[in-house]
């Protein structure tokens, strides 16, 4: 059995093998499997993307679990944005830097208690057999005063974490598997595949 993650983001795939790693099953990203497909993510909700983008891999890859995921950062005092936008953001080419750099200036005149957000992550399964599952996890936190940290990608120097005293961008690849949406998010579908393909080796 393979495990085909329907991404071409190295960070992503980093994050998927290491918390996938028990599965002992070979788990690829889209082009290490071969697979070019142009996937128009139009849905209104992080779960609907997810399972757009794991539908329409799942028609190319028959005998492989495709995951897809959907994610991005909720702030709520911008009443929710960038959100399912969060990649395209003031545009998919636009450096993350800068759109961290953009939010903070949008949130430069806030109180710490109108700070909120979290981190979203929807994650969808299509199986061989054609059973979906879909989960979603979060992560709470607050926009922090400034960007800080080396480590992740993306929003992650902006995202503070009060429980840990500092960003997600701070944390080591092990701290942030365990606690991040993503890495939650992983782990629940982990724990999806080993029972359902244990209760079907126990029904034949």
């Amino acid at each position: 059995m393979k495990i085909i993650f329907a991404t071409g983001n190295e960070n992503k795939m980093k994050e998927i093998r290491e918390i996938m790693a028990d599965l002992h099953c070979e788990v690829l990203s889209m082009k290490e499997a071969g697979i070019v497909v142009e996937v128009e993510e139009d849905g209104e909700t992080f779960e609907e993307n997810a399972q757009i983008k794991a539908r329409a891999i799942a028609e190319v890859a028959k005998d492989a679990i495709v995951l897809a995921d959907d994610s991005g950062l909720e702030i709520d005092f911008l009443n929710k944005e960038p959100g399912v936008r969060s990649s395209r953001f003031m545009g998919v080419d636009t450096p993350y830097t800068i759109k961290n750099q953009h939010i903070l200036e949008l949130l430069k005149e806030t109180e710490e208690e109108q700070r909120s957000a979290r981190f979203v992550c929807a994650i969808a399964a299509v199986l061989p057999d054609k059973k979906e599952k879909v989960i979603r996890a979060t992560i709470e936190g607050q926009i922090a005063k400034e960007s800080i940290g080396e480590e992740g990608f993306g929003y992650d120097p902006i995202f503070y974490v009060p429980e840990f005293g500092c960003t997600t961008a701070e944390l080591s690849m092990e701290q942030k598997n365990k606690i991040s949406h993503r890495g939650k998010a992983l782990a629940k579908m982990k724990k999806f595949i080993i029972e359902y393909y244990g209760m079907q080796k126990q029904s034949k």
